[in-house]
């Protein structure tokens, strides 16, 4: 799955490591921070960045210097190739930075892919920073995947519009229901997947926002495989294990955000509360009920360094009827597909899901160009439908924990993006790579 952006940037080191390369490289660096001058707008709340320092830069510095991205360091070793540094003021004035980056990568549920990855960044007056993230991806795996998670500002952060759409073509394997199940017994799914998130929220006071939405799951070609036997049943559970399933219905959401920056935040808090109603009014196969309850929260360590500590909690409840087996809360399956390094996506699946991770971010140069991060998290969900000892087994009897460490490389140092590349090691043997644009949470 795509995940913020990308998995994503091996060939990026490749190109700016070679001299032959200069020029690709060039073209490619100032694809991630070409600001598209638009009409002056009144300065917002961004602080400006240091200004670019020309001398030579080392990977760890002696004495304290100004934020320094990987636009910077090319700009010292290439002096003669006119790539523009990220500049704060012409953000501040309406621009917009806008990235294309070609990469090749790697996960678990793909395996090796290529990937073409654009992000366009900008801030608005008195808001926080707007978003629009895309990639196209092919794997390995032969899955062909378009993921765009737009969040836009308005004016005075009065308005947020946010979305989450995607179209894949999928096949990927599922391990059943609940927490008892093995990666041996994995069942070989197929099916096209078109979602369509969209939400608008409007300011209720300080940093407090209401609204409304709609969103749609729809699966359709679904095949699911036992060997060489097509199963219509997964872990006893019939719903939407084969031929179409769709999930349609209106949503409510409750939102506080007291984060500046959502991309890499250093402080603040984010509560997103989401209550979704699907109905057969609205095309939905049944109708039920979901709530999700995500929750982050972003300790300053200290005023003199620039370490965070992050913690996360996300939980997503079936309160009431039967979601298709695809829209059962998931490992990996959040807007992002972050939920659960260390595992594999689609590796533990219930009708409810908890799931908790704090992150410890810290920096490893005074230039903050590079930057590293351990993790630990845990998750648990309810099976609800599986039978144990001859009772309903709903509640949460196993958690599963995974830890790991990642370095960060500093992308764009206005917009604060890293290059998140982390190890994760979970339980049962399980581990894995994981790749972002941007922070994991």
């Amino acid at each position: 799955m795509v995940s913020r952006g990308g998995f994503r940037v091996l060939a990026v080191f490749r190109l700016l490591i070679s001299r032959r390369s200069r020029a690709i490289a060039a073209l490619l660096l100032a694809g991630f921070g070409a600001a598209a001058q638009t009409t002056p707008a009144p300065a917002d709340t961004l602080a400006a960045a240091p200004p670019y320092s020309a001398a030579p830069l080392a990977l760890v510095s002696l004495g304290r210097r100004p934020t320094q991205d990987v636009v910077d360091v090319y700009r010292a070793l290439f002096p003669r190739t006119h790539v523009t540094a990220h500049d704060s003021l012409a953000l501040q004035q309406g621009g917009k930075f806008v990235w294309v980056i070609p990469a090749l990568g790697y996960t678990q549920q793909t395996r090796g892919l290529v990937q073409l990855t654009g992000n366009i960044a900008f801030r608005r007056p008195a808001a926080n920073m707007s978003t629009l993230i895309a990639a196209l991806s092919y794997t390995q795996n032969r899955q062909l995947i378009f993921v765009a998670t737009p969040s836009v500002w308005g004016r005075g952060n009065r308005v947020n519009w946010v979305g989450d759409w995607r179209l894949m073509h999928y096949p990927q394997s599922t391990y059943g229901l609940g927490m008892h199940t093995t990666t041996d017994r994995a069942v070989p799914m197929d099916y096209q997947y078109l979602r369509v998130y969209q939400s608008v929220l409007r300011k209720v006071g300080g940093s407090l926002y209401a609204g409304l939405g709609y969103q749609l799951d729809d699966h359709w070609g679904i095949s699911s495989r036992a060997t060489t036997q097509e199963v219509t049943r997964i872990s006893h559970y019939p719903y939407g294990v084969a031929g179409r399933s769709i999930s349609s219905g209106p949503t409510l959401s409750l939102l506080y955000d007291s984060r500046t920056n959502a991309i890499n935040p250093e402080g603040g808090s984010y509560l997103n509360t989401v209550l979704r109603a699907n109905t057969r009014l609205l095309g939905s196969d049944t109708n039920f009920q979901t709530l999700l309850v995500d929750a982050r929260r972003y300790l300053r360590l200290s005023p003199h360094s620039g370490d965070v500590l992050a913690l996360w909690s996300y939980n997503a409840i079936t309160l009431q009827g039967n979601p298709p087996f695809l829209d059962l809360p998931s490992t990996g399956w959040d807007t992002y597909s972050n939920l659960g390094r260390g595992f594999i996506q689609g590796r533990f699946r219930g009708k409810n899901l908890l799931y908790a991770e704090a992150e410890y971010r810290f920096g490893l140069t005074r230039n903050h160009l590079l930057g590293g991060v351990v993790f630990g998290n845990a998750q648990t969900v309810s099976e609800d439908l599986h039978l144990v000892s001859g009772s309903l087994a709903t509640q949460f009897d196993r958690v599963v924990p995974a830890v790991g460490a990642g370095l960060r490389l500093n992308l764009n140092k206005v917009s604060r993006t890293n290059l998140s590349v982390d190890y994760g090691i979970g339980a049962d043997g399980s581990r894995g790579v994981a790749f972002n644009l941007g922070e994991v949470f």
